[in-house]
Parts: C-alpha cells; structure tokens; sequence
C-alpha cells in the first residue's frame, strides 16, 4: 500500500506571546487534536479568556479534513462539503472578523447527483419545484409524499438540530425533558421507514435517506431524527469552500494565531495526566508533559478512553463499554489525479451498486468486505480549477467498507481494490480512466486506525443509533475525569462537520468560567 507523506505545510508558530506575568493569570486548556472540532473549541476558549495550546499528532493541522499535495494537485482527505455556514461565521465572530473575508463559500447547484445501478440519476438540490420535477420523473404519485417528507424534515430540524445538537446531555433529567421532542420526531423509526412512508418508489427511498451514510450512519438503522439534514441542506444549502476545506482549516488557525494560541503539530498526545483525581495535563510519545487546568480531547472518543486515559480512571468508560459499543462503517478513499478533465462529472456524485440494503447489511452487521460497492466520486475542479494543474482534474472516490473488524489484511488487498474501483469507473462515468491517471494513493481502514487513531478504524466513531445518541454518546464534559472534556464526531451530537461544531458549542455550555481559576 502506498505511504501517505505530507504534502501541505502550514505556519503553526504563534505571534507574540503575551508576557509570562499574564500567563500566569490566565488558566490553561491542552486541546488534544486539531480537527474543526478542536480548532472550534480552542477559538471558544480563547474568547472566553483561556490560555490554549492545541496538540495535532499529524505534520500539519485538519485531523480529517488534512490536505494533501502532490504533483500539482490537491487532495482534501476528509470533508468536501459545508452544510451550516453560520457554524464557521460564529468562529470569525468570536473573533471580530468576517469568514468571508477569508474563505469564499460557494454554493453547489446540484447538491449531489445520485446515480443508480442502470444508469438513471437524480440531481438532489435545494429548490422545492426542481425537487419535485424531478421526484415526478421517477414517480408523479410520490410529489406529495415528498412534500409530506420535507414537513417531517423540518420538524425533525427544529426539534433535533436547534433543540438539541448544542446542548450537553449530561444527567437523565436532561434525556427525559428531550422525550417529547423524541416523540414527536418518531426517533425509534429509522429514516429509511420515514421514507418509505411518505414514498412508494425505491428509488426515492434511497434518494432520502443516504444522508446518514455522510455520517457514518446505516439508513435502515439510524434514528429518522437525521432526516434533518434535508431540512438543514434546504434552509442553507450544500457549499464548497473556494481553496479546499483545507482553506477553512488555514482560515481557523490564522483566528487561533490572531488570539495567540500556538498549534502544535507532530506533538502525539500518549496519556492523559490524572492528579487527584482530576485531568491535570498531557504527556506526549515524546515523554514531554504539558500541564493545564482542563483538557479538552478532539481525539476519537473511543480512543481517548481506552488509550489515553488509564484504566483506574474509568469507572463508566470502561474497556468492556467501549468494546460493546456498535461502531460506524469505515471508508476505503482513493485519491487520483487526471491529465484530461471529465465535464460531464459534476461535483458530487453518488455511484450506487447493484445491491443498496444487502451491501449496507455486509458493511454495517456481518462486517464483511463485499466484492460489490457503491461510490462517492468526488471532482472538485467541477467548481475550483486552480486544485488541479491546467486542463486536469482532481478526484477522490470514496467506498464504504467495515471496519478493522472484517479481519480484512488491507496491505494485502488495497491494490485489487482500487483496481475493482478504477474498472468500475472507467465502466460508468470516467471512460478510458486508467490511461489518464497521473498520480494515485489511497487509504484504507488501516490508516483510520494508525494515523488518525480512531478505534476499530471506524471513520465516524459511534455509529449514530438512537441508543448511542444524546446522553447516550460520550458526554461532552466526561463522565469519568473531571477536567476532561470531549468534542468532536465520536461525542454528542455526532458526526459531520455541522456536528463537531455543535461539539464545540455544546463544550462552552459546560466550561469552568475561567476568570474562576485566574492563578
């Protein structure tokens, strides 16, 4: 399997610190990893007064959403599309500036195309007349099931994403007070039986209820409480920031660097240091310690208790929880570059294969790597040229696959994989593929594990079932040390980008004021 080497730099050295008598004034936060998760809580700590140190194991900061370089492309590794703006303005506001000032977001028109199996496809956007022009044009019956859809949607929005995405559910008075809004929602149904309700088509079943996939979810499982994104990608829209998501990663730091808060890369956090009882720093693979009067942990959730936090300090996250926690799929990515370009590919497209359900229930219950796969080609020179050199395009395509729990030897079967892949496409919509490729790599679950350090190599962490949502997730202050505290995918409300950032904002609502501990 190909090496993956770091092919984008950043600046991550502070301004000018403030002066040793003032840090002394101010308490100190150890921000473990420097994914949007991490970045947004720094920012928030840093404009609540908070002296911050952000720790990033890799070579230059993203955590996911790191960017590669190579033979003049880029390469965003995780996240390709932003569905909540005003996550990111909030970030500058903190901050007394203007996103847009620094990082264009442009809107997607369509969202996604999905492609099914015989060739037909559906351009998913965010008009509701174009919607159900083309909802008819696969079923004119299931226009006003689509409408009834979108109704549910948005309740689901307003009770599940402005109700409860930036609360910290921590006791069971907080789970009782959201049962109505659970009740309302129907949140034990799953989001393929709210589409099957409203739809008769099988394929607009699909079409409006794969959204959980972006988030590591299985549709025929998780909670219809997610039919919120459709609601939340109507009301705001899919973008595409202008540079990469990796524009949104430098935007972040420079914010950070403006509070005076250093981003510490190849900086691998080892444990996390408990005195009396309490979180009361970090020690690095270096043996380095750092000290503080809380850590914040961007890390994977699980990794974090079962790896970074000794046993003894345990008593809810213990390694038997950890284990019987059902986690999410995990993603097979293989990143390509083209000497031509593929106009008829837009920006987002979802390939699906043969089998929808019996591939999902391989991926997601018998953990078996299928010889089958659906696709998430992803072409962002359909809107950003300037990421591929002149007349060539930039691709990653995504396939989901189990995670480490399949027993599959990837270093073995990566190859043949993305061999399986490159037919595929080159079968579909990338003819004469495999002649035009100019540079190629991939990752594999493997990689989700040793680099990103993410438990079993699950990509999204805990799978979002109703049962390990809210104040079943990993709470964003921990339940077993105090002074940790925990944001990012693998804690409530989830994954996705809107959802580490609710992490962050979450987080803020159960921080220690820090004018309380000024030393």
């Amino acid at each position: 399997m190909p090496t993956l080497k770091p092919y984008l730099s950043f600046d991550t050295e502070a301004p000018s610190a403030p002066a040793v008598s003032q840090h002394r004034e101010r308490p100190h936060a150890v921000v473990i990893g420097s994914g949007f998760g991490g970045l947004a809580a720094a920012i928030r700590l840093g404009a609540r007064g908070w002296r911050v140190t952000v720790l990033e194991k890799l070579d230059g900061p993203g955590g996911r959403a790191y960017v590669h370089r190579r033979d003049g492309f880029t390469f965003d590794a995780g996240p390709t599309i932003i569905t909540a703006p005003f996550l990111f303005d909030e970030l500058w506001a903190l901050c007394g500036k203007r996103r847009e000032d620094d990082v264009e977001l442009r809107a997607m028109d369509p969202f996604y195309r999905i492609r099914f199996h015989d060739g037909s496809w559906f351009d998913y956007c965010g008009d509701a007349e174009r919607m159900k022009a083309e909802v008819a044009r696969f079923c004119p019956a299931d226009v006003a099931g689509y409408e009834r859809f979108m109704v549910e949607a948005e309740k689901c929005y307003r009770l599940g994403f402005e109700g409860m995405s930036t609360k910290a559910f921590e006791t069971v008075g907080d789970l009782l007070g959201a049962v109505p809004s659970m009740v309302r929602m129907r949140a034990w149904d799953s989001i393929y039986q709210l589409a099957a309700r409203h739809l008769t088509d099988p394929k607009l079943r699909i079409v409006f209820s794969f959204h959980p996939l972006l988030i590591g979810g299985n549709p025929f499982s998780v909670t219809s409480a997610y039919s919120l994104i459709a609601s939340l990608e109507r009301r705001y829209g899919v973008h595409w920031a202008m540079g990469g998501t990796g524009a949104l990663v430098r935007g972040l730091v420079g914010l950070l660097q403006g509070q005076g808060t250093p981003v510490r890369c190849n900086a691998e956090v080892r444990r996390i240091r408990v005195t009396e009882g309490r979180a009361s720093g970090v020690e690095l693979a270096d043996g380095e310690v750092i000290d503080a009067d809380i850590v914040v942990s961007n890390a994977d959730a699980a990794w974090t208790y079962r790896h970074l936090v000794e046993p003894q300090h345990r008593r809810v996250w213990t390694d038997a929880k950890i284990e019987r926690g059902r986690y999410s799929m995990s993603l097979f990515v293989w990143y390509f570059g083209t000497r031509r370009q593929y106009h008829d590919v837009p920006h987002h497209m979802l390939l699906l294969g043969p089998r929808y359900r019996e591939l999902l229930t391989d991926i997601f219950k018998r953990k078996k790597l299928a010889d089958d796969f659906s696709l998430y080609l992803h072409r962002p020179t359909a809107t950003d040229p300037a990421l591929a050199p002149p007349g060539c395009d930039t691709f990653y395509v995504l396939s989901p696959v189990p995670h480490l729990d399949s027993g599959t030897d990837w270093a073995a079967r990566g190859e043949a994989y993305r061999d399986a892949i490159a037919e595929a496409l080159e079968a579909t919509v990338l003819p004469g593929l495999r002649q035009e490729i100019v540079t190629s790599f991939f990752t594999t679950p493997q990689d989700f594990q040793d680099r990103l350090l993410s438990y079993k190599g699950a990509a999204f962490g805990l799978e979002p079932l109703l049962l390990q949502s809210a104040w079943f997730r990993p709470h964003n202050r921990s339940e077993d040390v105090p002074g940790l505290y925990m944001v990012g995918a693998g804690n409530h409300p989830g994954a996705g980008v809107p959802g580490v950032l609710s992490s962050a904002k979450a987080l803020e609502s159960v921080l220690p004021d820090a004018a309380t501990l000024r030393r």
